[in-house]
């Protein structure tokens, strides 16, 4: 392997994912590196989600390598490669509804620590555990709301602190798939400018629909179609890329 690929934070090698003769990922081969923030863009059945999943663990490649900062990870299972510093932000686990924003932040700082969620013993109550919650709702916006039950919170706040639970487990990596859905246009900015602090600090692949987000945010961005990568450059050369215009932007 070259030193160039063991430097790398992320590189996938010629991937190939098929569905009964479908081929979802078809040579998909990308190469991130340590600090980019990289955004996913393409037409709905490019293959995002199957990406995600062969990213986070969740399905193996038919052929092909993936390979995280150094490490060949591609038979890797999910709930070990959180250990290496990939995280998912919305597959840490699922925001709790009944416990407060801190109690879901700890209970995530908890559960990297390598411990199972104790419910019977509440994450606030431990200093150790509150100390770095507080830090990353600060991060996110929400420290604010640290005593708010999740269920009375809004969608985009609940998304935020989805993104909480994931620096929670102090990754280097950041998988984060559509953070933007479903937010009206105030909640989009909020979650742009965190997005935008943490730039530099985080590895961060960025799979979103909104394309305002993403020209805003994203170092590179690599457009995805029919299960390849058609161009990969900066958002000003995306906009430009007549192959994108018409896979994907549109002419306007």
């Amino acid at each position: 392997m070259s030193e160039r690929l063991t430097s790398s934070m992320l590189y996938l090698d010629n991937v190939h994912v098929a569905f009964d003769g479908f081929k979802a990922i078809n040579g998909l081969s990308m190469m991130l590196e340590p600090g980019e923030m990289r955004a996913i863009i393409g037409p709905n059945g490019a293959g995002k989600t199957t990406l995600i999943a062969q990213l986070s663990g969740d399905l193996a490649p038919d052929a092909g390598h993936v390979v995280f900062n150094g490490k060949d990870i591609t038979t890797v299972p999910t709930h070990r490669r959180s250990h290496f510093g990939l995280a998912r932000s919305f597959q840490i686990t699922s925001v709790f509804m009944g416990l407060s924003v801190i109690d879901n932040v700890a209970l995530a700082v908890q559960a990297h620590d390598g411990h199972s969620f104790r419910f019977w013993q509440p994450a606030t109550t431990q200093a150790r555990l509150r100390k770095p919650a507080l830090e990353v709702l600060e991060k996110v916006g929400l420290a604010h709301r640290a005593g708010t039950i999740a269920s009375a919170m809004s969608h985009g706040e609940r998304r935020q602190l989805e993104i909480a639970m994931a620096l929670a487990t102090n990754p280097s990596f950041l998988l984060l798939d559509e953070p933007m859905a479903g937010m009206g246009v105030e909640e989009s900015a909020a979650m742009v400018s965190i997005l935008q602090n943490l730039k530099g600090d985080k590895t961060i692949l960025l799979v979103e629909h909104d394309m305002d987000a993403v020209f805003a945010l994203a170092d590179r961005i690599s457009v995805l179609v029919y299960g390849r990568i058609i161009a990969t450059g900066k958002p000003e050369d995306i906009r430009k890329n007549a192959d994108v215009r018409s896979a994907y932007l549109g002419e306007a």
